[in-house]
């Protein structure tokens, strides 16, 4: 309840009584003293007038024409808007110098100026953090400015393993017949692309090793020239290699050239192959139950392993993988009716895989430079020539298998876009089926990058989940910008690149989610500091990027606008009742010199019977 409606409910229950009151007394008196009836009109009406005068004496209306639309310029603002009766212009201190309105140092300070404000028009690239939560609440109109010719978003992963592709996206503005290149931090161009329609692109490139990284993207335009070069920031992280199971029925060169690939890796896989008659190649054998495998990540079989199986076996893998453990099941031949039913029994419908088809691997987009920058120099044994024109990938071989299920996830497609190796979920962990038998092919054409990115995309999807990083900074810090940090722990510092540590002060309003505002005064690499652990994050200069910065800008004041729009009318009859009212003092007498006359008026003999005879 209101105080405005408290207020009402009290003078009008206070009304009410002194009318019930009359009344009583007009029926208890005698027909020789009662009242007139022009007397009792008179006393009736003045009780519910001298309620309304004693309200607006302590709440006072509001002011006329204090409650309209403030039109506030930002960066890039126009001078075109139309203004209406009651409207106020104002200018944000990154506003042109030519902006028309009153200068101010933040819309909270406008606010407080112009207390009646219903409504903002926020004309240019958006308001910002410093003005965003005092715009809360308020209906916003938001007009953006053009966003400049450029780069105007940005998404990466905020860290990347060891060894890991990666793939970062972003959009372009104006840049008909343009293209995209990403550069590694040696600068050499790894990929590159076309943007869309919709100016959206998409790039990867390989983090070969730990540290803090800088890529670079280059823009050009139709004509080649480059228009601009913004740094890109990657956090390769030497995470822990995950414990790699390999069981075979045979040896083979696919099982060759994936122990080689994941030993150059760092995975250190432990094999087991078997060669008949009980005898085994490989690492020490082990006995595959829960506690063995709870123990590795991954487990890679072909379909003579797992024929091999018992009962007890298969149980304890199935087992495993409910509770978090990857398999991936290689299908090299025909499948027996046994493993089939099997197979059933777990989601999967694959078929006999009696028939095999070629395969060509879907062209990767980059070009020539790209490629030859991704294969990189060789080896002491065998090195690879700058020049040298990287070889065309070999067709391949898969068994055909029905892996389009509705319950499966593909994991690989071909060059038709069909999959010939898919997933699904048991638990905790994933089931995979495996359809290609000789991807070693393309180790030996020499596109060994192709082979190491088939079996890294695979076996990323597939590997037990580990824990991630509580902490998460949100949106993209920038010098001066406040910068919202959250998941923090007692005690978090934030590192600079110069100068002593800043303590983190947790919000307790933020509740679980712990968040402190960090104001970043320098560019360059942080990091943040929760007890032994150090996480590393890059804040760009005030004035690097700018279409990212006007990009941000414009998104987070058009959700601002759009969540006052899903709000209504309600926030503004709400702001409205936040506004200045007006003086006091002039109903105050009004209610002063009616109570007074009133009170004379009831001891007096006018309009009694008594009186008039």
């Amino acid at each position: 309840m209101t105080i405005e409606l408290a207020v009402a409910i009290v003078l009008g229950l206070a009304a009410i009584l002194a009318t019930a009151r009359l009344l009583y007394r007009q029926y208890r008196s005698d027909a020789a003293t009662r009242s007139r009836r022009w007397r009792m009109a008179v006393l009736m009406i003045a009780q519910p007038l001298i309620a309304a005068l004693l309200y607006f004496a302590v709440l006072p209306p509001r002011l006329p024409g204090q409650a309209g639309t403030m039109i506030v310029s930002t960066a890039g603002a126009a001078d075109g808007a139309s203004e209406g009766a009651g409207d106020i212009r104002v200018a944000l201190p990154e506003a042109p110098p030519a902006a028309v309105g009153e200068r101010v140092p933040d819309l909270a300070s406008a606010l407080r100026r112009h207390p009646g404000t219903q409504r903002l028009r926020v004309l240019g690239a958006g308001l910002s953090p410093r003005d965003r939560d005092a715009a809360r609440g308020l209906a916003i109109e938001f007009v953006p400015a053009p966003l400049p010719r450029g780069l105007s978003g940005l998404w990466l992963p905020a860290r990347v393993g060891e060894g890991e592709e990666f793939w970062l996206s972003g959009r372009v503005e104006a840049m008909p017949g343009g293209s995209v290149e990403l550069l590694d931090p040696g600068s050499q161009r790894v990929d590159r692309a076309v943007p869309r329609g919709d100016g959206g692109f998409a790039l990867s490139a390989v983090a070969r090793s730990a540290g803090l990284a800088m890529f670079q993207l280059r823009l050009r335009d139709a004509r080649q020239q480059v228009i601009e070069q913004v740094d890109v920031p990657v956090a390769i992280e030497a995470r822990p290699a995950p414990k790699l199971l390999l069981l075979a029925g045979a040896p083979g060169p696919e099982l060759k050239y994936l122990r080689r690939w994941a030993a150059d890796a760092g995975l250190k896989p432990h094999t087991q192959i078997s060669v008949g008659a009980g005898l085994q190649l490989g690492d020490a054998p082990l006995n595959l139950n829960a506690a063995s495998l709870a123990g590795f990540d991954l487990l890679v079989l072909d379909e003579r392993a797992w024929e091999s199986f018992g009962e007890t076996q298969r149980n304890a893998v199935i087992a495993a993988v409910r509770g978090g453990l990857g398999v991936l099941l290689r299908v090299g031949g025909p499948l027996s009716p046994r493993t089939r039913a099997q197979l059933r029994e777990l989601g999967f419908e694959p078929g006999a895989g009696a028939d095999a088809s070629e395969l060509r691997l879907p062209a990767i987009g980059t070009d020539e430079a790209a490629t030859r920058a991704r294969l990189g120099p060789g080896s002491v044994d065998a090195p690879r020539p700058r020049d040298q024109a990287p070889a065309e990938a070999p067709a391949l071989t898969r068994r055909v298998l029905a892996l389009d299920g509705a319950r499966l996830q593909p994991l690989a497609r071909d060059a038709d876009g069909k999959a010939y190796a898919a997933w699904r979920a048991l638990g905790q962990g994933r089931f995979a089926l495996w359809g290609l038998s000789d991807s070693f092919k393309l180790v030996l054409a020499g596109r060994d990058d192709l082979h190491g990115r088939l079996w890294s995309d695979a076996l990323s999807a597939l590997t037990r989940a580990r824990s991630s990083e509580s902490a998460r900074i949100d949106g993209t810090p920038r010098q001066d910008v406040r910068t919202r940090v959250c998941g923090l722990a007692d005690g978090a510092q934030v590192l600079p690149p110069r100068g002593a540590a800043v303590a983190l002060v947790v919000d307790p309003d933020t509740g679980r989610e712990r968040c402190a505002g960090f104001w970043p005064t320098s560019a360059g690499w942080h990091s943040l500091r929760q007890g032994e652990r150090l996480l590393p994050f890059y804040v760009r200069a005030r004035d690097e990027a700018p279409g990212l910065r006007a990009s941000e800008l414009r998104e987070a004041t058009a959700g601002l606008s759009l969540a006052s729009a899903q709000r209504g009318g309600a926030a503004t009859g709400a702001q409205a009742a936040d506004g200045e009212r007006g003086s006091p003092w002039p109903w105050f007498f009004a209610w002063l010199a009616l109570s007074a006359g009133l009170w004379w008026f009831e001891r007096s003999l006018r309009g009694r019977y008594s009186a008039a005879e």
